[in-house]
């Protein structure tokens, strides 16, 4: 997608146009996540946000592994006793 640029308008808001928004699958209303680093403002959708955070976790976890499922498994042991 092309570059575009906008201003900046009273009360710091920026607009995206509905193209981007259409491409994130932004609505109106919808929450975002600015972060910002390295000089630049980065827009996530909270999906987006979530897929970026379980890919840096799957880094570091072995194939196969299930976490989630050891989780339950030992609060299962917990709840039992043992």
């Amino acid at each position: 997608m092309a570059e575009v640029r906008t201003k900046v308008a009273e009360g710091g808001r920026i607009v995206i146009p509905v193209e981007y928004r259409r491409a994130l699958g932004m609505d109106v209303g919808d929450e975002v996540i600015l972060r910002l680093g390295e000089g630049e403002l980065t827009v996530l959708t909270p999906r987006q946000a979530i897929r970026r955070a379980q890919q840096l976790v799957r880094r570091y976890i072995p194939e196969g592994r299930r976490l989630a499922e050891e989780l339950i498994s030992e609060r299962r042991e917990e709840v039992t006793g043992g």
